[in-house]
């Protein structure tokens, strides 16, 4: 049962550190595993995909997952991969974050379900809010020793300086204990016997296998750990950024449009290692596409694939049509009829950076001449003669279709009472607003 987890995990390029035992462990019994969610944001962004697949992959494979919402660790801030210390969220902020937290894992995840091996959430908070520091210091302090702490890749690039860094506070230095005692708590109250994360975590997950191990006396305590690589981009770009900042898994975010397009625009190198760690194609189907995609790169196989199958999964099925229609709307036969099937919001992503006028539907009820449409009423082109010529050349189009010097803009020509697209050649999209 479960070393075809570990083994499905391999081949998808899932797997960085995993400790001797784990997948005896797996093979053996249905096992529970946890991964944790700091509520730094109300949302996820696609960073955090990779551990919520980890965990959809868990469940798939008989064994039970468990996502923890670090209400309690958010206060405080994971250091690693950190060069300077968070700013610390006030309590409002921190519930709203972990409302939405739990909102998106809901999603991925059936926490009502009634499963042998069914999702469970839970959240720090509601185990540390009664711990007091004294209690904390001395039962779970004592149990791990500075030098060990120390040794962790987390605080010795804080200490050193490495990368601009500029020391650690004694309430970051606390954070994995903090986190290893989610660990302890979890293997006593819920028979949770392993732990999963990025690979920045290892030294943060391995203090909690120590302390699982520490404070079982005189009980032989097994627990385990596994890491996932983090994301790379083969130009060494960051993972999960677009021009606009993150990418969100909340459409309110990152619309759903903006979603499909990312995973569209991804070079052939990263959309042949994405497909294997973000979708649930099975390995026979991902090897055909590549190999597809490799004979004809044009096509763009890998990536259409890619985006269909992580914006279905993370929004809908719906979601990802829309989307893909939206894509291909600017190459429609039918356009002026296709355009008008997107909200505004759609709308106004495909066009997101093109040039923008307003005119008044006052102007639009008595008619626009081309010339003062391009130049005096939009400065979409330079002069009078420059659309004149434009015109002559029978390189304008309105809403995609070619119109020459005698055309008048109307009323008639609107998108949704709202839009004109203006085109001049292939290249330049402008587009008139009516107000």
């Amino acid at each position: 049962m479960a070393n075809k987890f570990v083994e499905e995990l391999r081949w998808r390029g899932m797997v960085q550190d995993i400790m001797p035992g784990t997948e005896e462990q797996l093979s053996k019994e249905s096992t529970t595993a946890y991964i944790g969610f700091d509520p730094t944001s109300d949302s996820l962004h696609i960073g955090s995909l990779v551990p919520i697949i980890l965990l959809v992959h868990l469940e798939k494979a008989g064994h039970k997952p468990m996502a923890l919402v670090g209400g309690a660790t958010g206060m405080i801030g994971d250091p690693s991969g950190k060069s300077d210390e968070r700013n610390l969220l006030d309590e409002e902020a921190l519930n709203k974050n972990v409302a939405g937290i739990k909102s998106v894992l809901s999603r991925f995840l059936d926490f009502n379900s009634k499963t042998k091996n069914a999702p469970v959430l839970v959240n720090n908070y509601d185990w540390m809010k009664t711990f007091s520091f004294i209690d904390f210091a001395r039962d779970v302090g004592k149990r791990i020793t500075v030098n060990y702490m120390m040794s962790k890749d987390s605080v010795k690039k804080r200490f050193s300086g490495e990368e601009g860094s500029v020391g650690m506070s004694f309430t970051e230095f606390t954070y994995q204990l903090i986190q290893g005692y989610d660990f302890y708590y979890l293997h006593k109250n819920y028979n949770c016997l392993m732990q999963m994360g990025g690979s920045d975590q290892w030294g943060n997950i391995t203090t909690g296998t120590e302390l699982v191990r520490r404070m079982n006396v005189g009980v032989e305590a097994k627990a385990f750990a596994m890491t996932c690589p983090l994301i790379t981009k083969a130009d060494g770009s960051k993972f999960g950024k677009s021009e606009g900042g993150n990418i969100w898994l909340d459409a309110d975010k990152t619309s759903v449009y903006k979603f499909y397009q990312f995973w569209l625009n991804t070079s052939d190198e990263d959309a042949e290692k994405y497909i294997k760690i973000f979708t649930f194609l099975d390995k026979e189907t991902i090897e055909t596409l590549i190999e597809d995609h490799k004979q004809t790169p044009h096509l763009r196989l890998l990536q259409k694939r890619l985006a269909e199958e992580v914006t279905t999964f993370v929004h809908s099925k719906s979601d990802f049509e829309n989307a893909e229609k939206a894509s291909n709307i600017l190459f429609s036969k039918s356009f002026k009829e296709d355009i008008k099937t997107l909200d505004e919001a759609t709308f106004l992503d495909v066009f997101e950076g093109v040039p923008q006028a307003k005119i008044s539907q006052a102007d639009l009820k008595e008619g626009i001449d081309m010339i003062a449409a391009l130049s005096a009423k939009t400065s979409f082109l330079n002069s009078n003669s420059e659309a004149r010529r434009a015109l002559k050349e029978n390189a304008i189009s309105v809403n995609k279709e070619k119109v020459d010097e005698s055309y008048n803009l109307t009323t008639d020509d609107l998108i949704n009472n709202k839009y004109i697209i203006l085109n001049k050649g292939k290249k330049n999209t402008y587009i008139i607003k009516a107000i």
